[in-house]
């Protein structure tokens, strides 16, 4: 069953992004008085009573970009009318209708579509009579919004929905289509894995993600900095749903040069907080640099499970993988364990190996292990390398158990956590993840004071049954949420 999609369209500056974020009820587009900051199309699902719609926005009709892009651009907005079951059609009710107005409204003449009139920026009543000059484009009513002032939004939407039920124009017949996907508890799937796809400029991103969705998605060019936005793409791959979410080309803070790249960069830093996993695309042809160093950093900060993908691997024939293998070991010394892939995303070589191995590390992230393995590797890692005396006292550890996943995340109780160095904290880190199968995703680790005198340390604790393990998780489990 396919979600109804709605398109906004109009002429530069008349505030499409700010009521795309409005109707989604998130900041998600970025907002900027410059002409052409909208390239892609970037969607969204919206809640529409008990339903769902693929909300759509797109650039501006009629602008000529800055980097010679208007024809991807214009390219872009044609595929957004084209899959689109209703189309908004925004105009801005202040500035009245202006030659660009007029020139699209021409153009949604011919597409067999409901078209709806929306002016945007009518604040208050007192603009609403301005905006009766719209009339004479031919669509029909036309609906006074604010998406600043927040006024009439339930209008919008409830007019959005009837179009969707049967459409208001002669032959509309996409909308009367639209009808049965709006069928009453027709939710979209959830997405299986949200990927974050992210790096510095120009290192292929957005050509791996049409390589992902197998369809022209994001505009691809030459011209550094062409995405701006960090844009959800939705595909389907084997029965399961994923989310690919493009992002901004991320470059030094000082060299951000207005507040376009400012908001792509702040975007780029909340995609990798949304993501499941996360892809740090390296440029074959570069050198690493300060800037991958600061990606890695946040992404290790964030405890993301994280894949470095090497793209434009074509070009460096015959130099064999191990030989950068070792490179970005060496300059990654923190995050030995994240997976190394080599790709050709313009041809689209292993780029759905990369898709499978983010499954892989999803599996893992959000796996869980038994309070009796746990404290049975820790026994033995502590036995193979005792910690070294602190302060003249032995460090111990008395117990251990997981209390969540996605990161898995381990509580150790100890005699004193300021006695294990960082040193010995990673040496155990280590040992539980080649032991556990945590093989490739970031742990996090608490180390607490232990909470009674008479617990046993783990060199002590014997091996528990099935039974007594599950009981004591639940006990530990219980106690732990209330100080966590």
């Amino acid at each position: 069953m396919t979600v109804p999609v709605v398109a906004i369209v109009g002429r530069p500056n008349v505030g499409k992004s700010s009521l795309f974020n409005w109707l989604a009820g998130r900041r998600i587009a970025i907002v900027d008085p410059t002409a052409g900051v909208t390239r892609d199309r970037i969607s969204t699902l919206v809640p529409i009573h008990s339903h769902y719609i693929e909300l759509v926005d797109t650039g501006g009709i009629g602008v000529a970009d800055v980097d010679n892009l208007t024809e991807q651009i214009e390219r872009q907005i044609q595929l957004a009318l084209d899959q689109a079951h209703v189309i908004l059609f925004v105009v801005d009710g202040r500035a009245g209708v202006m030659g660009l107005d007029e020139e699209v409204a021409e153009r949604l003449r011919h597409i067999p579509k409901p078209v709806l009139c929306v002016a945007n920026k009518c604040d208050t009543e007192a603009l609403d009579p301005q905006a009766a000059e719209f009339y004479k484009l031919g669509f029909g009513k036309v609906v006074c919004v604010s998406a600043q002032q927040n006024r009439n939004r339930a209008e919008l939407m409830r007019l959005i929905q009837d179009h969707l039920l049967g459409g208001q124009r002669p032959g509309a017949r996409d909308g009367q289509e639209a009808a049965s996907s709006l069928a009453p508890g027709s939710s979209p799937p959830a997405p299986q894995i949200k990927l974050a796809v992210v790096g510095r400029r120009n290192t292929g991103k957005s050509t791996f993600i049409n390589s992902l969705a197998q369809s022209e998605r994001v505009i691809v060019s030459e011209v550094p900095g062409t995405t701006r936005d960090s844009i959800d793409v939705r595909f389907e791959r084997d029965g399961l749903t994923f989310l690919a979410i493009d992002t901004a080309g991320v470059r030094k803070k000082k060299s951000l040069q207005n507040a376009i790249e400012f908001y792509s960069l702040a975007r780029a830093e909340r995609s990798i907080r949304r993501a499941d996993v996360v892809l740090l695309f390296l440029d074959a042809t570069q050198r690493i640099s300060k800037v991958d160093k600061q990606l890695a950093e946040y992404i290790l900060e964030q405890y993301k499970p994280a894949i470095f993908v090497v793209n434009k691997w074509d070009l460096m024939t015959p130099m064999p993988t191990g030989k950068m293998g070792d490179y970005i070991r060496a300059t990654f010394p923190s995050l030995d364990f994240v997976p190394i892939a080599f790709i050709t995303a313009k041809s689209g070589k292993n780029v759905h190996a990369v898709l499978n191995l983010a499954q892989h590390l999803h599996k893992q992230t959000n796996a869980r292990v038994s309070t009796g393995d746990l404290n049975r590797v820790l026994r033995q890692a502590l036995q193979a390398a005792p910690p070294p005396l602190r302060q003249n006292r032995r460090p111990k550890v008395y117990y251990a158990t997981q209390v969540s996943v996605a990161p898995p995340t381990l509580v150790l109780f100890t005699n004193g956590p300021e006695l294990f160095d960082n040193t010995y904290q990673r040496y155990l880190l280590k040992t539980i993840r080649d032991q556990l199968h945590f093989n490739d995703v970031p742990i996090r680790l608490y180390l607490r004071r232990r909470q009674r005198a008479d617990q046993p340390s783990v060199e002590e604790i014997p091996a528990l049954s099935a039974t007594e393990t599950g009981r004591a998780e639940k006990r530990q489990q219980s106690e732990l949420w209330k100080d966590i």
